[in-house]
């Protein structure tokens, strides 16, 4: 899997369990709808630990907690450069 595709997994689990849209978590996190839509839809290869940390600060959860899922475990991340 690549590791866009479990940080989007990861974000729409989350906002489930919050019980949030996706657009509700950009709003909270102070960023425009559309840069969540590019990490969605693969354009933001690379999403910024600066824009993980405002997902994690609006959905009170620290970047451990967003990191602490079994999408993340596997060996077989792969990044995309």
């Amino acid at each position: 899997m690549k590791l866009e595709e479990a940080i989007t997994k990861r974000i729409y689990a989350l906002c489930d369990k919050k019980g949030i849209t996706p657009n509700k978590l950009a709003g909270l996190a102070g960023m425009p709808a559309g840069s969540l839509k590019s990490i969605f839809y693969g354009k933001s290869k690379n999403p910024g630990t600066r824009t993980i940390l405002d997902l994690c600060q609006a959905l009170d959860i620290s970047l451990y907690d967003f990191f602490d899922d079994d999408l993340f475990r596997s060996k077989d991340l792969e990044g995309t450069y």
